[in-house]
């Protein structure tokens, strides 16, 4: 396990270097590497830092804004913007009221980083490593790959469609495509989303099944 010398000052160019400059994150660099590498079961997950780094980036935001904040209202408002489950109605009421208190919610969306920007930063601008990937990463790199195969295939599936109603083969109205995959446990026959499976490490039977 190695890591950069902490105390350097020097910024990179990256993204999550330019972030940390634009909202004076001076020991951001620190914490992400120190975060990364404990070796106890504190440690972060390369996706657990995003959202360190996009919680830290919205209440700079806040604070540049003035407004005072309690405990749990970064996190809940970070939620809003970004969590699946909350609804578009939702968030587009707490984008509004981000901006009715001048913070320029755009500009801090744009500013989110993700967790592979996070993992090249740490290993490509500061240096660090980790002895193997954790059960966590491994689990980060197939929902990753699984999702852009998924992504892909909405996105061919919406072409198609578009490609044979613009040539009068195929009549249809404004539409979305949703592409989910389905996994079955045949000792059991429950039934899980791909994200649900990866998410709880495994299907129940398995568990309580030993």
């Amino acid at each position: 396990m190695s890591q950069s010398d902490e105390g350097s000052s020097e910024t990179c160019g990256c993204k999550v270097g330019r972030v940390a400059d634009r909202y004076g994150l001076a020991d951001l660099d620190a914490d992400l590497v120190r975060r990364w590498t404990d070796e106890t079961d504190e440690r972060y997950s390369t996706r657990d830092l995003a959202e360190h780094v996009n919680k830290r980036v919205l209440a700079a935001a806040l604070d540049d804004a003035g407004l005072g904040y309690k405990d749990g209202e970064v996190e809940n408002t970070y939620r809003l913007l970004t969590d699946d489950e909350v609804s578009s109605g939702t968030r587009v009421q707490t984008r509004k009221e981000l901006e009715r208190d001048a913070v320029p919610v755009e500009d801090v969306e744009s500013d989110f980083v993700s967790h592979q920007t996070v993992y090249n930063h740490l290993t490509d601008c500061l240096e660090a490593s980790l002895e193997s990937p954790s059960d966590e990463e491994r689990l980060e790199r197939s929902r990753d790959k699984l999702g852009a195969l998924r992504n892909r295939t909405a996105a061919v599936t919406e072409d198609t469609v578009e490609q044979l109603e613009r040539s009068g083969v195929l009549e249809v109205g404004e539409f979305n495509v949703l592409v989910n995959v389905t996994i079955t446990c045949e000792d059991c026959k429950t039934q899980y989303t791909i994200r649900d499976l990866l998410d709880q490490g495994g299907c129940d039977c398995q568990s309580t099944g030993e």
